[in-house]
């Protein structure tokens, strides 16, 4: 029997029950359908994930000077960071000492009958720093390199220590004393954002300058920076060696980590939890048509029989029948691939997402189709096969 023959004869079967055939590739349909939906849809979420998260928390990198004898790090340092290729903004933050439990208090008068006086963390910064943690001002401004040169006694509050101590607005200059020196409000920062230092939110934010002179707040405790997209690694190497030339190994780096581990990271949970629902569904679609084309195998025993006797040989019998669950599970499978690719770029148009397809795997799809149809159709095939001619046109008449 040529090819041709065996292809024309092997339609024919699968032509003459079209209902019978369209629920027997339900099963693959579905199967590649999941596989192929679930594999887009997880490359198209990793893409989408690790795209927000470049954005945000993938250019930021925090340096922590550690406590040493002598400073390791100077506020003067920083022109030295900016000047790296790669470096967006930069601010240096240090910390009172917090067993000198700062008291901060809204009111230069002592009332015995309330509580006036917080306890709030204290910040000296340098100007700029809400570019650098992703803030914005609620109330007011933040101060610039004018405050700081001049030393003036400004501060500005995160919203939880505004909170705290009364202060709703900043256009009557209204004043907080930290251990006793005032300090005039001049901005509030908003609540969100503040992603690299979320500490703020309930700190007092003073210029480094005023802070070492009323306060004796010291050098800077720890660095942050915001860099430009995919700069972060080659940032996280070179800050510690231009903020501390001679002392760089002994500051500590955080860094982001790699956007392709997260990306990654996401497309291997997510086709974790559901590519077994798509290898179940090929698997219940396999079933469907082993028992469907034993099913035909049974029901066209006489046919066996005759074919058998005109001189068809075990081969070309078992060859038609594994042809046929083939085409089944072809066609089921370029179905099923279709509607997926379709599905996936729905589901990522509702989500204003950039849809992403695995072309190898599109391509591949509708082969997987095929050969779970032949897998299925190789049993109900050598039973086939397997019939002598005379059993077959008994069992047939």
């Amino acid at each position: 029997m040529r090819l041709i023959d065996l292809g024309d004869e092997a339609l024919a079967g699968v032509a003459s029950r079209p209902v019978r055939t369209a629920l027997t590739m339900l099963g693959t349909f579905i199967g590649i359908t999941t596989l192929v939906i679930t594999l887009g849809v997880a490359t198209t979420a990793g893409n989408q994930i690790a795209g927000r998260f470049d954005a945000v928390s993938a250019t930021g990198v925090t340096v922590t000077v550690p406590t040493a004898p002598h400073p390791l790090v100077s506020w003067s340092g920083l022109s030295d960071l900016l000047r790296l290729n790669g470096v967006h903004a930069a601010a240096s933050v240090s910390e009172m000492d917090p067993a000198a439990n700062p008291s901060v208090r809204a009111n230069e008068l002592h009332d015995p009958n309330t509580v006036t006086d917080r306890s709030l963390p204290v910040v000296a910064a340098t100007a700029g720093l809400p570019e650098v943690v992703n803030g914005s001002l609620a109330l007011g401004r933040f101060f610039d390199n004018g405050h700081v040169t001049r030393h003036d006694r400004v501060a500005v509050l995160g919203a939880t220590a505004a909170k705290l101590l009364g202060i709703t607005r900043v256009d009557d200059q209204p004043a907080v004393f930290v251990n006793d020196q005032a300090f005039t409000v001049i901005g509030v920062l908003a609540a969100s954002g503040l992603d690299l230092d979320h500490a703020l939110d309930a700190s007092v934010i003073l210029p480094y300058t005023a802070a070492a002179d009323r306060l004796h707040i010291g050098a800077p405790s720890k660095v942050l920076i915001r860099t430009d997209l995919g700069a972060a690694p080659l940032i996280a190497r070179q800050a510690p060696v231009a903020l501390s030339p001679n002392d760089h190994a002994q500051l500590q780096v955080v860094a982001p980590p790699d956007p392709a581990t997260l990306r990654g990271g996401v497309e291997h949970d997510v086709n974790g939890l559901f590519v077994v629902l798509g290898l179940v569904s090929l698997v219940v679609g396999a079933i469907g048509i082993a028992n469907v084309t034993l099913v035909t195998v049974m029901e066209r025993i006489g046919e066996i029989g005759l074919r058998r006797a005109l001189g068809a040989r075990r081969r070309h019998i078992a060859g038609q029948f594994l042809v046929e669950s083939g085409t089944v599970g072809l066609i089921g499978g370029v179905i099923g691939t279709s509607a997926g690719i379709v599905a996936v770029v729905v589901i990522s148009a509702l989500n204003n997402w950039t849809p992403v397809l695995d072309l190898p795997l599109a391509a591949g799809a509708p082969f997987a189709g095929a050969l779970v149809g032949l897998l299925a159709g190789l049993y109900p095939a050598l039973r086939a096969a397997t019939l002598e001619p005379v059993d077959a046109l008994r069992a047939g008449t």
